[in-house]
């Protein structure tokens, strides 16, 4: 975190626009913030009707096998939040408890559930496509809350998030257009904004030292493209949308196929609506009622 992001948290939360949990990168929303939010999600969902998506929403936990079969937990266990539970009789709720009274890790006595945080919106999506996709393949629309283990004191990096997403499988040629055409569509939306945006060539946050050798590869096909904005940081923009052509990936690990029989490629784009939120408050002043009058009609029509 730069020297700017302590200065714009402090603004957010005196504000009243963050409530603070007193955990780094978790907040409660203020009534402006979530109906910029909801506003923003409506113009997403808009922008994209004429790709005539299958809309489909996830509860913020999904099945452990899943996160097991897309190698999240290979690339990025850093970044994993796993669901713990009680499974114990009553010896083991006496033993629970007195770890909690005596100031224990009772945490110790849980055991994993079925379930997990999910990491990204779309990754649910996947196992539910098993199988052969139509011709010319499928696309979807997904959002929701999301969970990445990374605290920190940076508003624009917060543990649980709200993405929005467009997700095409299907042929190769099909899935890289769709990341591409959703990069344009990303820009002119950010641009009528009134923010500040550029592309540029990305890699995700593999972990180790394998991570690195993953993450060149990614940066140098030019798998995943970001559209950054300063939020924090003039020098340092932060992405508030995220386009990945994953090739094959989902559909080997989840046997989808294309038409022609071949494993399906998929791509998806990923509007970060809290980043997006942020972006516009540090642009535009926090008292939404003082933004400029077309980005109001635009929001608010």
């Amino acid at each position: 975190m730069d020297d700017t992001a302590g200065p714009f948290q402090r603004s957010l939360v005196e504000g009243g626009i963050l409530v603070e949990s007193g955990i780094d990168g978790l907040y409660g929303f203020s009534a402006s913030y979530e109906k910029i939010l909801r506003a923003l999600q409506d113009l997403v969902t808009e922008s994209g009707l004429d790709q005539k998506a299958f809309a489909v929403h996830f509860p913020p936990v999904m099945p452990r096998q899943v996160l097991e079969l897309t190698d999240y937990l290979r690339s990025f266990p850093h970044l994993t939040g796993s669901i713990h539970t009680f499974f114990g009789d009553d010896r083991a709720h006496a033993e629970l408890l007195a770890l909690l009274d005596s100031g224990g890790d009772w945490p110790d006595a849980l055991i994993p559930s079925q379930v997990v945080l999910r990491p990204a919106a779309c990754h649910p999506l996947y196992p539910t496509c098993a199988g052969q996709m139509p011709d010319g393949g499928k696309r979807f629309e997904v959002h929701g809350w999301c969970f990445r283990h990374e605290p920190s004191l940076d508003p624009a990096r917060m543990q649980a998030f709200r993405m929005h997403e467009f997700v095409y499988i299907g042929e190769p040629a099909t899935a890289l257009s769709h990341r591409d055409s959703w990069v344009e569509r990303g820009v002119k939306m950010l641009t009528e904004f009134g923010l500040e945006v550029n592309v540029v060539s990305a890699s995700d946050p593999f972990f180790g030292r394998l991570g690195k050798l993953m993450a060149a590869n990614q940066h140098d096909q030019e798998l995943k493209l970001e559209i950054v904005t300063p939020i924090t940081s003039h020098e340092l923009p932060t992405a508030v949308m995220s386009a990945n052509y994953h090739q094959d990936h989902f559909g080997a690990a989840f046997g989808i196929t294309s038409a022609d029989g071949a494993l399906a490629h998929s791509s998806c784009i990923g509007f970060g609506l809290d980043r997006i939120v942020l972006a516009l408050l540090r642009a535009h002043g926090l008292e939404p009622d003082d933004w400029p009058r077309a980005l109001r009609d635009r929001l608010w029509p």
